[in-house]
């Protein structure tokens, strides 16, 4: 203060004398009275601040904490866990809620198996507005227990709705294969036949690497490799049923591929928004904005064309 007061006696202007020795101004005038010309302590952190209204009970934090402890949910992150109550009616916190606790207890450590993920490039942007209207192919490697053996994991999933909608394991990669795999999966989803008789070659895009991402890191993924292809094809087929009817993609808002390969999203996600609005009704002092979005997805786009703003 010294200083400042000398410079300022001197002619300089108080904010380059502040800035010269790195003070901001405004802590000078939290520290100096200009009418008592004393200087006094710093206050604030001995400030006595009043709770906030919305912070979270100890009972509240121990039912986060037992809830994302728990058997169900224990290999999930909030994003997943917080949606999944909402469908049967439940509302503890949101999900910053359920980060900020965790973070607080130590917990937030990655809850699933990850890895970095790859950007790559895209050829032309695709839109489907509805199922099986735009599909996604791609192979991937399955490891063995045989020193330098793989097997080949076909896999086709529907971009609107993320349903599987083929997948089968063979000892090869040939072009046949996948369109043996295409046709069945046609023939399944009862679609109208394709404009030529086998596949393109598969181009890497989001879609595959974020369900063969999802696949190797699913918790029951033999990490030493198969013992035979009936192993592997079991697995495969295991994995689908479970991502298609059991498995909550984030993508689509957190329901199944099928519920909304089937249109059952729409309703799921209105009881959704009404969940919401209840417990924000209960508790206006624990939301700061609107409730999360629960809109429903009317469009999807595979490689989305970049939009450039002027």
């Amino acid at each position: 203060m010294s200083l400042i007061n000398s410079a300022i006696s001197s002619g300089a202007r108080k904010a380059i004398a502040c800035k010269t020795i790195g003070v901001s101004v405004r802590t000078i005038q939290r520290w100096y009275n200009d009418k008592s010309k004393q200087v006094f302590e710093d206050e604030r952190p001995t400030a006595n601040r009043p709770t906030p209204a919305n912070k979270l009970s100890v009972e509240e934090r121990a039912l986060i904490l037992e809830t994302c402890n728990s058997n169900e949910y224990a290999s999930y992150p909030p994003g997943y866990i917080v949606p999944t109550l909402a469908d049967d009616g439940l509302y503890i916190g949101s999900e910053s809620s359920f980060y900020r606790v965790l973070n607080e207890s130590g917990q937030l450590a990655q809850r699933a198996p990850t890895k970095l993920r790859v950007n790559n490039s895209k050829p032309k942007e695709k839109v489907a507005t509805k199922p099986n209207e735009l599909w996604t192919w791609d192979i991937s490697y399955l490891a063995t227990l045989t020193r330098g053996q793989h097997y080949y994991l076909y896999m086709i999933v529907d971009i609107f709705s993320r349903k599987i909608v083929g997948a089968e394991v063979f000892d090869q990669e040939l072009g046949e294969l996948a369109a043996d795999v295409l046709q069945r999966a046609v023939w399944s989803e009862k679609c109208v036949a394709s404009s030529y008789s086998r596949p393109r070659v598969s181009n890497d895009n989001p879609y595959s690497e974020s369900l063969f991402r999802t696949t190797k890191y699913h918790h029951s993924w033999p990490k030493d490799g198969f013992k035979n292809i009936a192993e592997a094809r079991e697995w495969v087929n295991n994995f689908t049923y479970w991502y298609n009817n059991i498995h909550k993609h984030s993508g689509i808002k957190y329901v199944t591929p099928e519920q909304r390969h089937n249109g059952l999203d729409g309703e799921l996600l209105q009881k959704r928004r009404e969940t919401y609005m209840a417990a924000q009704q209960k508790n206006p002092n624990r939301w700061r904005n609107d409730i999360r979005n629960w809109d429903y997805i009317d469009e999807v786009s595979l490689n989305p064309e970049r939009k450039d703003v002027a």
